[in-house]
């Protein structure tokens, strides 16, 4: 049996090739936005190796094939694949996490454990990938449930990563607007 190469040399002048046989240099925006879901992606990959909660864990697998699709749609620029159910899905997520969480008031830092930190780290890179997505609508069709998902799951990463903190026992760190160099919160008259 013979090994199929990994590499094409076909991008080596800095084009790629979509689904459908066009090819798009790789600064492209579309390229852009697919390749921000692969980080986001790789992100939640890395997350799943960390000892979750099993509901977790699965979410996030179900997310991965999730962005998957997307990214396959993006790529393909026809076939829209995103369906309300996966939003859905993403909002009963968010809904069942937060009905365990004490309301918040502030803003928190980014931080708290590791899997809490990586989570908001991916919750960053959704919101990018959202941006680059909302950038090639500018130009270009893009399937309105496409953003939809994105704005949804940032809220679930973020619901997530509170989750994480608080399941341990630890507090998550609050922001404040000042501080002094005792580290002493200054009040405004």
């Amino acid at each position: 049996m013979q090994q199929c190469k990994i590499y094409t040399k076909t991008g080596d002048n800095g084009q790629t090739g979509l689904s459908n046989g066009s090819r798009l240099d790789k600064d492209h925006i579309r390229i852009e936005a697919y390749g921000t879901l692969d980080e986001l992606n790789s992100l939640l990959g890395l997350l799943n190796t960390y000892p979750l909660p099993d509901t977790i864990s699965a979410n996030f697998e179900i997310i991965q094939h999730h962005l998957f699709e997307l990214s396959s749609e993006l790529a393909l620029s026809a076939q829209c694949v995103m369906q309300e159910a996966k939003i859905t899905y993403l909002e009963q997520q968010i809904d069942h996490l937060s009905s365990t969480l004490p309301s918040l008031k502030n803003f928190i830092l980014p931080g708290g454990t590791r899997e809490a930190a990586l989570c908001h780290m991916a919750r960053a890179v959704c919101r990018r990938a959202e941006r680059c997505v909302v950038n090639l609508q500018h130009n270009e069709t893009v399937n309105t449930l496409n953003l939809k998902y994105l704005n949804r799951l940032s809220d679930l990463l973020f619901v997530t990563a509170r989750f994480l903190v608080i399941n341990t026992g630890k507090s998550e760190v609050l922001w404040q607007v000042e501080l002094n160099a005792n580290h002493q919160l200054v009040e405004n008259d």
